[in-house]
């Protein structure tokens, strides 16, 4: 995994974070969601990134 990539999905786990958190203190359930699907797709990028850097060594 690139370093760029490891800082773009770092990123959008922040940013998602955020999201969830706002969400969660002003009971936008529609913030709060999109927070928790940020997470998850960075983390899905992550794990993605680790398989092909496994098949790379």
């Amino acid at each position: 995994m690139s370093l760029s990539d490891k800082a773009k999905n770092a990123a959008q786990d922040a940013v998602g974070k955020v999201k969830e958190a706002v969400g969660d203190a002003t009971n936008n359930e529609k913030l709060e969601a999109e927070g928790k699907s940020d997470q998850t797709k960075a983390k899905t990028k992550k794990a993605g990134e680790n398989v092909k850097d496994a098949f790379k060594g």
